[in-house]
């Protein structure tokens, strides 16, 4: 019970990832050919021997898969181990393989009986320690992990026809001022005369133009076409302009910032210091104050020390002893069923009535024997009488010949 104290609120779910751990050491042994395959199992599930209630328990089939994978560990270790049929005796099956975990070097300070259920941290902790020494006897380490070098792709901006960047915009705003540089300056004559040209030469109406299209069509027209001339210029987050701009108003909100902090931060640091104060002074009064009670308490927590490791060493003992008290026990448990077998078996009548049966069938057999030799008595004295009375009827048959034959 202290043990479980000291654990901790997280030591419930110690199970789920001692659960998940073993199943990556099974199928890391291959246990799906040769366990499941072998005997037609379904795979495990990533917490199927957990014993909690926000999970599905099927005692008997649990308890029949726990034996099933100890017995092929025990055997990867080189260990003879037969494998544990479905109607084995459990107490028998389970004191087997504890007493294999033993002889490999593993520590059992746990009764027996919580492995029946076929789930929980012990049957957890016993498949584990099984993996780890199948583990060690097939020579397996683990590896360091191995990451993938992730490649840093440069971005790739899309441009789009129907908008124009800024950087394009000022491209072609440089190109226009570098050729109006380079020329060597404008004829302003030239250029008023040619405009004359154009005035003089170009036709103009004589008559004002009017238009004939549907002022609703017009619209209509307007309104689909709208959207392809729009022309939108974004601006481009890499241009170092933004940046400095943006740095400059950082700067300012900054400074603006911390004017208005410093007096609240000042008034801030002298009401710590203050209260440091205070706190320092009262630590000090409370240690004068409280110096016998800190003493006593030093001395009881050394006599606690003390006392826990007396309670540990017989506890030691103890658990020696319950593991001792839970084989005899099992052994005990052996001797009653054997006991109450043989009770059962001589307090059963069925072997007195096939007795008293086969004494009546031999009484009417001895009768019938009896009445089939009186009959062949009878028979027999019957066949002597004849044979008397022929040899009787010969004798007086010779009698009555001899005096005839002497008159003769």
């Amino acid at each position: 019970m202290a043990e479980e104290e000291e654990r901790g609120p997280g030591s419930v779910y110690q199970m789920f990832v001692l659960m998940e751990d073993l199943l990556d050491k099974l199928k890391v042994l291959d246990y799906e050919q040769h366990v499941l395959d072998k005997h037609n199992i379904k795979p495990l599930s990533r917490h199927y021997f957990v014993s909690s209630p926000h999970v599905l328990s099927n005692p008997g089939e649990q308890f029949y898969m726990f034996s099933v994978i100890a017995a092929w560990l025990i055997s990867l270790c080189g260990r003879p181990f037969d494998t544990p049929q479905e109607y084995d005796d459990p107490n028998a099956t389970v004191s087997n393989i504890l007493s294999e975990l033993r002889a490999l070097g593993g520590q059992v300070d746990f009764p027996p009986s919580k492995l029946k259920s076929g789930c929980g941290e012990h049957v957890c902790y016993v498949l584990d320690q099984l993996v780890e020494k199948a583990l060690k006897s097939k020579a397996f380490a683990w590896n360091r992990p191995l990451y993938p070098s992730v490649e840093v792709e440069d971005e790739c901006v899309q441009e789009d026809d129907a908008e124009l960047t800024l950087s394009k915009v000022e491209e072609e705003m440089t190109q226009e001022d570098e050729e109006y540089e380079e020329e060597d300056g404008l004829d302003l004559d030239a250029l008023k005369t040619r405009t004359n040209q154009s005035e003089l030469s170009g036709s103009r109406p004589a008559v004002v133009l009017e238009s004939d299209v549907d002022a609703a069509e017009w619209n209509l027209e307007v309104e689909r076409v709208l959207p392809q001339l729009k022309v939108t210029i974004r601006t481009d987050n890499k241009d170092w302009r933004i940046h400095l701009d943006q740095m400059h108003q950082h700067q300012d909100g900054i400074n603006t910032s911390l004017q208005d902090a410093k007096g609240c931060l000042f008034k801030l640091r002298e009401d710590i210091s203050k209260t440091l104060e205070k706190v320092t002074s009262r630590e000090k009064y409370l240690n004068t104050q409280l110096e016998h009670l800190i003493s006593e308490y030093r001395q009881a927590q050394a006599q606690l020390n003390k006392v826990k490791e007396l309670y540990q060493q017989a506890s030691g003992g103890v658990t020696e002893r319950t593991r001792i008290l839970a084989e005899i026990s099992e052994e005990l448990e052996k001797v009653k069923q054997e006991m109450e077998e043989k009770g059962s078996s001589m307090s059963d009548g069925a072997p007195v009535v096939k007795i008293r049966q086969s004494l009546t069938k031999l009484k009417q057999e001895i009768e019938q024997m009896d009445v089939r030799m009186g009959v062949v008595e009878h028979t027999l004295l019957q066949a002597k009488l004849r044979e008397k009375n022929n040899m009787t009827r010969d004798m007086h048959a010779t009698h009555l010949l001899e005096p005839n034959t002497q008159t003769y």
